[in-house]
This record gives structure tokens, sequence and C-alpha cells, in this order.
């Protein structure tokens, strides 16, 4: 299939008859696309596909990775809505990386929904209004008198009826609609969207069907893997590369020089790492060979780093005035010399990794200057354009297919993996598939980095904030942070206090960090909801009335206010979840006991809004069960689809509630954490009651795979409170002398 691209002919719709009669539709960037619009963040480029074939098959196109958030499936609802077809009759390919054809094409910061939201149901809207201009020519009819149903046009008065595949052809010849008249349906009508649909890979998940990235299988492959230093960064000073060669089915072993960032800060794409590669028949074959190695490093600049050493070091800041002012405003001292009652707190929290089920892999061939690569990335493009720099190749050479992965939650957005799988297939002028095994996915991941917050803030005699002061100690280098270690000044309780002031201080570090999850937010929620629920018993208030104050009072000289920018805090939807979540738990009407109780926690972030309610016991060795969870979210004016949004729901509940029991801490540079049995998931067992409410808006639907997770930290650790009258400061539960039962 070639299709003719213009990106200068911002509103062109390109219509081409394929071989057999199909029909493609693409979508290019149209005019005017910007924050102000509904379903619009920024510039949108992308071009969504659609093909009919002349049987009436409708094959749509899945633009973004499929990590297990659901966009494979949920993306082209979109499309099939405006489309007019049959869900259960369509069908969903996976595109191949192609941002100069689909626009962006990434996972992460839940950006698929509000991105998407309109220019696919737009593409869908077009393509339809063409098959109905195409069948009312061919019947000599107005338009007005013909309707779509399921994939047929519909001509009601005389009872005729065109199947798409049959109007194909003679739609392709037709000049395409402006976008940005076409007519979309009345969501009263919708039959796709706000329905509950099956992951269009689900059988072939639950069938072992080979969909993943790491079943990629070639003709000829080698298997790979690698042996990095133990200390990130760490190079090879000898090796007995000859020895492990002459091994049972070893096919090559190769030194990796590496090319590593020289950012002081922990490189976001770090290229590779240096070390040493093994190529077998089989993968079984280069871990076993792996064994043999025996290697002399140099460790490098990072050997001398410890955990120990850094808390140590957070500790010593914060006897300190913050090095650098993130916000600040009002006359914080004043406040406090004022104030009725002065709280102070220091929260801390671990590094973390990711953890993905499937570990990082690729697989890749070189032949005649061209690559050819498949891999789970969640940025294919920027992992293109990565190899290309590093290997000196032109990206047009270079084509990524996008594999479904086992999970990313934000370690798949660098692309380390794609080079090094690359590389060597360019060395070996073979495919090649590597594979990292468990140990190397925690031993060398992009972490989420730790951190400790102090706080303090005032009560007035009326036990109204007002005053909150804030020193961040995170990783980084003078005003430069660590990736995912970052800090804005709109957090809440900023802009709804009359005093406040937000500042960090940095420990340097050498070690690879990177988003998780929600990042930023996945630790900031459980500080700040975890010290408003300190302020609220040190008040003596419920504190979800201690909440709707805040979000009640008059925001503070220069806060950023605009209800109807999705970007900005807006209170009344804030509100609006906590009202819901508290009405579905009963929280008015709870009866703490000693040793069970309940505990709420809240977040705005990524767009949406979360508010839960956790109901805990803990037993007297400290052991806590959490027994239930109720969410309440609002994410806009639809429910794209219910059943895979519950399911991102849940998952952030239990992802949130894994955190809470993980770290990840260096000796001497190295990682201590090497499996799951080090940082370990939540057991099924362990899983509670989980129930999810939404509350709609008027906004624009937005994505909830982030802004799901971090409530639940606070709720369980404010639970805990409510229970034993022991506050939760520190992270994992046993730094603080708790563990999950």
């Amino acid at each position: 299939m070639n299709i003719d691209i213009d990106l200068d002919r911002r509103s062109f719709l390109k219509m081409t008859a394929l071989a057999g009669g199909a029909f493609a539709l693409g979508l290019y960037k149209f005019p005017g696309a910007s924050a102000q619009e509904p379903g619009q963040l920024t510039d949108f480029a992308p071009v969504a596909f659609i093909r009919i074939d002349p049987g009436s098959v409708v094959t749509l196109m899945a633009k973004n990775p499929e990590l297990g958030q659901g966009v494979k499936t949920m993306l082209p609802m979109l499309i099939a809505e405006e489309l007019d077809v049959d869900w259960n009759e369509a069908r969903v390919e996976q595109a191949d990386a192609h941002p100069e054809l689909f626009g962006p094409q990434s996972a992460g910061g839940s950006t698929a929904t509000p991105i998407n939201w309109d220019p696919l149901r737009r593409v869908g809207a077009a393509y339809r209004q063409m098959l109905v201009t195409a069948a009312a020519q061919s019947w000599g009819v107005p338009e007005s008198e013909c309707s779509t149903n399921c994939g047929k046009v519909v001509h009601a008065s005389s009872g005729r009826i065109y199947p798409y595949g049959q109007l194909a052809a003679k739609a392709a010849t037709l000049t395409p609609p402006d976008l940005r008249s076409v007519h979309l349906k009345d969501p009263k009508d919708y039959r796709i969207i706000g329905h509950s649909h099956r992951g269009v890979d689900n059988r072939a998940i639950v069938t072992g069907k080979p969909i993943f990235g790491i079943d990629t299988e070639l003709p000829g492959m080698l298997h790979a893997v690698i042996q990095r230093c133990p200390v990130y960064g760490g190079k090879v000073k000898s090796a007995n590369i000859d020895e492990v060669g002459k091994l049972p089915g070893v096919r090559k072993v190769l030194l990796i020089e590496g090319a590593l960032s020289n950012d002081p800060v922990a490189p976001w794409e770090p290229g590779m790492e240096p070390g040493v590669a093994i190529l077998a028949d089989t993968w079984w074959q280069a871990q076993s060979a792996r064994k043999s190695l025996k290697i002399e490093w140099d460790d490098g600049r990072g050997a001398g780093q410890n955990s120990g050493d850094f808390d140590r070091r957070a500790a010593e800041l914060l006897k300190s005035p913050p090095a650098s002012t993130v916000r600040s405003y009002g006359d914080i001292d004043g406040a406090f010399k004022s104030s009725a009652k002065v709280l102070e707190a220091v929260y801390a929290y671990p590094f973390l990794a990711h953890g993905t089920l499937e570990p990082q892999d690729t697989t890749a061939v070189f032949s005649d200057g061209k690559l050819e690569i498949w891999t789970t990335s969640q940025t294919p493009a920027e992992g293109r354009a990565l190899v290309a720099s590093t290997m000196g190749i032109d990206p047009a050479n270079i084509t990524v297919h996008m594999c479904r992965a086992g999970g990313g939650f934000g370690r798949r957005l660098q692309n380390d993996y794609m080079v090094e799988a690359a590389w060597m297939a360019r060395q070996m002028g073979k495919p090649v598939k590597l594979v990292w095994s468990r140990e190397d996915d925690f031993t060398h991941d992009a972490y989420r980095p730790g951190g400790t917050i102090g706080l303090k803030a005032a009560l007035d005699t009326q036990n109204m904030l007002v005053a909150w002061t804030e020193h961040l100690i995170t990783f980084g280098e003078g005003k430069t942070l660590v990736q995912g270690g970052e800090i804005d000044g709109d957090q809440f309780p900023a802009g709804r206090v009359p005093n406040y002031s937000l500042g960090t201080s940095t420990i340097p570090l050498w070690l690879r960090c990177g988003a998780l999850r929600a990042p930023g937010d996945n630790a900031y929620a459980f500080v700040h909801q975890s010290f408003l629920d300190e302020l609220a018993a040190a008040a003596g208030r419920d504190p979800l009335d201690f909440q709707f104050d805040l979000l009640g009072a008059a925001p503070a000289p220069g806060a950023k206010v605009d209800p109807h920018n999705p970007e900005l805090l807006n209170p009344e939807r804030m509100k609006g979840v906590l009202s819901l979540v508290a009405e579905k738990s009963g929280w008015r009407a709870r009866k703490a006991s000693s040793g069970r109780s309940m505990g709420l926690g809240a977040h705005f972030c990524h767009l949406g809004y979360f508010a839960m309610v956790a109901e805990v016991s803990v037993d007297r060795q400290n052991h806590v069960t959490v027994h239930h969870v109720w969410a309440a979210g609002d994410i806009g004016s639809h429910i794209i689809n219910p059943a895979a949004a519950e399911n991102l729901c849940c998952g952030g509940v239990i992802e949130g509630l894994s955190h809470m029991q993980q770290e990840i801490t260096l000796t001497n540079g190295r990682v201590d954490q090497a499996n799951y049995h080090q940082h370990p998931m939540l057991r099924m067992r362990q899983v509670p009651a989980i129930e999810v409410f939404w509350r709609k808006s008027e906004f624009a639907p937005t994505g909830l795979g982030e802004p799901a997770l971090p409530p639940i930290l606070p709720a369980v650790g404010n639970a805990i409170f409510a229970a034993t009258g022991k506050r939760i400061r520190t992270l994992p539960l046993e730094r603080s002398g708790f563990s999950f039962a």
C-alpha cells in the first residue's frame, strides 16, 4: 500500500483504491488543533487508517503501542463508532511505527484518550459521510434520505441497501469533506463508545498465541544475553571471551564498549551500557554460558553510592533552607508566628523498579544497510532515532514493528534494549533476539527516584490551614533533577493555602532514573494526602471536611484558576469524586474500632481526578490486611470502554499497594534487589475487594492509567493510622514497622 503524504496540505483526506478494490482513509493534520479545542492538548497529526474490502470486511489500524492499557481496543472503537460498523465484525491490526503517517505513536502519560478522542472520531465520520455520498449518487437520491446502519448505507423509502464494501471504489473518487464540519453522532446514539468490549487480543493471550515481543521468531535467529557491570556505567577491563565462545551452542561473544550519555544527571536515553554479549543458538545456551564469564570490571564513578549515605545526607540537608525555590507566596514567617498550632513531619519514599512481567526484549535483522526491528518500546519513533544516531544509519532505512508488551509502566520509554539488539544484528549479519533476564531487568532499570520531604504547616484558631512549607530532597545536580524526580508548584494544596513555599535540594547520583506510572505523583500524593490527614487529626476535624474546606477556600494570590482548563485543578471536580467515594463507602457512618478502620486519599494528575477509601485491619504483629477499596474517578464525559476502564483502575490500586512494600537500595553502587522475592508484587490472596465508580463531567474524556494509582497509598496509610494511632511516614511499610498480612 502506497500512501501519498503531503503534510503541507493540512486538512487533506487522502483516499486510495487498493488492490482488490479495498478502500483506505487517512487523516492528516487539520488546522487549529490546540489545547482550547475539546479533546485537544497539543497539535495533532495522526493518520488513522480504515480498510474496507469488497466483501465489506472492515479493518481498523491501532496506532499506539499496546502494553496492557487497552488502547489497541479503545482507539479503534472511536473510529468504529462514527464509521457506524458492527464492532463484533470489525478487525483490528497493530500499526507499525510510522509517525510521518500516524502522527505521535507512544504510550505514556495517559495521553492516548485526550489526544485521539476528537480526531479519530472525525476520521470515522468523514469516511461514513463519503460512503453515504457514494450511495446517494449511485441511487440518484439526496444524501439526506440516506442513513447508515452497521456497515451498510440504507435508503429507507425504497428499502435499498448498499454494504460498505460495494461503495469503497466509488467513494475513493470523491472529494473528501472538511473534517471540522463532519457530523458527529449524538452521544445518546452511541452503540460502541460507553459499552464494555473485551480486548481484541484476549483470545490470543489466553490461548498462548505468539503476540508479545518475547514471542518473536525469525529463521536463523540467534539468541542474545548481555552481562553488564553490577555498578551502573562500569566498564569491562578484561574477560575470558575466547573461553566462553567455545561453549555449546555459543556462536559469538562480543565486547560492548558502550555509549553512555555524559549528562551529569542520570541520562534518559543512555544508548548502550558497556558489557559482554553472548549470542547462541538458544536463549538458554546463551544464559548458561553467561555463568562461565569471568569479568574484571572498572566500576567507575557509581561505586561509592550507598542508600544509607543518601539517607544521612537527606537528614543533613533538611537542617538548612532549600537550595532552590520552586514556588513561594504569602507571609510564611508571619503566618507561623500568629498561628494556633504548628505541625512538622518528615516523609520518605524509596527508589522503585518497574518489574514488568515481560522483561525488556527486541529482535532485529540487518541486511543491505537496512534494519528491521520488532520491539515492545513505548516510544518506537524515539527508539528508531536513537538507533539511527548510535549506529549512523538513516532513519528511513529502519523499520520498526510494534509488538504487544507485557507491561511498560514507563520503563519502555527508554530504548536501550533496541540499540543493543540492532547493534548485535549488524555485527552478526543475522537476526538477533535479545531478551533480558529478570535479574537484568531489576538491576539495570530506570528507577523511580526516592526522596525525602520535610513538611511544616500551621493552623489558625478556627483550625484552618494557613501556612504550608515543603522541602523536597531528591537527586540531581544543582537545579537539575533526575528524571522522575521533578515537582511543580501546583501540587495541591498549593494555591489553596494563603501562605506557601516549596523548595528543593539535590543529592548527586550516578544511576539511571525515569518515569514510573504516575511519575512524581505516585510519591507526592502519599506525602501530601498523609500530611493533610495529620493536620485534620490535629484540628479535630473529619479528613473529608478538612479537604472540602481547603478546596472551597478562595484561591491564593497568583494562583492559576480557570475552570475550563483541564490541565488545572478544578476544585469542584475534586470535591465531586470525594463526595462520591464518601457516599459509596459509607464514610460518614464508619465506626472506627481498635485495629480496624478506614482511610481517605485523593489526587489530581494527568487530567484525571480520583478519590479512594480503604478499609484495613491491623493485628498485634502489625500485619496489615486491606479488606476493601472504594474508588471514584472523574475522567470526563465518557468512559469509552467501561470494562477496560475498571480493569485499569483496579490495576492502579493493586500496583499502588505493591509500591507500599517495595524498595530498591544500593550497596557500593550495586542494586541489592534482583528479583520479585526482593521487590514483591501484591499476592492474589492480598488483593482487596475493589469497587470503582465514575462521576461524569462535561469535560472531554481523558486517560486513567496514571491518575488511578496515587490515592491508594495515602488511603491505606491513613487507615492504618486510624486503626492504630501510628502514622506511616516512611515507605516501604516495613520501615515503619508494618507489613501486609
